[in-house]
């Protein structure tokens, strides 16, 4: 079962309990960005847990966009949560440092992760939630991750990490867990925080908060015209398509400026994850750059 949908430039990306559908929030679109979900197949619960962002002119600022992928699980609670609030956070910490240097932005970055990992965990719901951002403003691209949600970048065509995946197998993540007192496992071949969730960082996970924080790793870099576009996706892509290969497939489909095209991009991403036993819920989301390269 699954959707296409042009992002719209409000944040909410809205599942039914009924086959899923997509439905946007306005109509208007962002040129920009397009996406492509599936839910999890074989699996017994109704709900999808992935939500995506794509809201330009963030705050009503015309030069900043923000995108974004989150994977909830649990449920989807913490997903829908971050995807609601995570822009309006975004906005009011961006605003204050206006005219900051790539330290600012960082910084408020991680203090709108914060605040909305803060704010979920004081309505006391279950689950969590893995984030990728990608903020541009201005010719700068600041991308954040907690959890294994993955920007990758196709520069001139070859694939860059943006991020790196927070996954307790991770030799430094296990590292800082022991060294706050918690213990990671390896469960069935799996390697798990208290024996119990297998990413490290992310929003919400109360029962786990000593441990799996919401502090994000973030990078930022400028768009230069090498710069092609940005890919945003949830594990269930990463699992079965490594990074230089979702650039490979997408490419052909992304360098013109026709949106259709990129649409079936990020359909034919999501639909090679399936074939190869992808049974995880998948969001994709392509983002065109040089509409905010500095050169543009």
């Amino acid at each position: 079962m699954s959707c296409s949908v042009a992002i719209p430039s409000s944040p909410v990306f809205s599942p039914s309990r009924r086959p899923l559908s997509c439905k946007a929030a306005s109509a208007s679109a962002s040129p920009e960005s397009v996406s492509y979900c599936r839910r999890g197949r074989g699996r017994r619960r109704v709900e999808m847990e992935d939500r995506h962002v794509a809201q330009v002119a963030l705050g009503g600022d015309p030069q900043v966009a923000l995108f974004a992928v989150f994977d909830g699980h649990g449920g989807k609670n913490a997903a829908e949560f971050a995807a609601q609030n995570m822009p309006k956070f975004m906005a009011e910490e961006v605003r204050k440092v206006d005219g900051g240097d790539s330290d600012e932005i960082e910084g408020a970055v991680k203090k709108c992760y914060l605040k909305t990992d803060e704010e979920f965990l004081k309505r006391e719901e279950s689950g969590g939630a893995c984030c990728v951002t990608a903020l541009l403003q201005k010719g700068g691209l600041t991308v954040s991750n907690t959890g294994d949600c993955r920007a990758v970048l196709s520069r001139a065509g070859t694939a860059e990490a943006l991020t790196s995946d927070h996954r307790a197998s991770r030799e430094d993540e296990r590292e800082r867990i022991e060294n706050l007192g918690g213990f990671v496992v390896n469960n069935r071949g799996t390697w798990r925080v208290q024996g119990s969730l297998a990413v490290s960082r992310g929003i919400g996970d109360a029962h786990l908060k000593q441990w799996v924080v919401a502090d994000p790793d973030t990078r930022t870099l400028l768009v230069d015209p090498q710069c092609e576009f940005l890919v945003l996706a949830s594990d269930g892509l990463w699992d079965k398509v490594d990074n230089q290969e979702a650039i490979d497939i997408a490419r052909p489909l992304c360098i013109g400026n026709d949106k259709a095209s990129r649409m079936a991009a990020c359909r034919r991403l999501v639909e090679t994850a399936g074939s190869r036993g992808s049974t995880d819920d998948i969001s994709v989301l392509i983002i065109q750059l040089q509409k905010f390269s500095g050169s543009s």
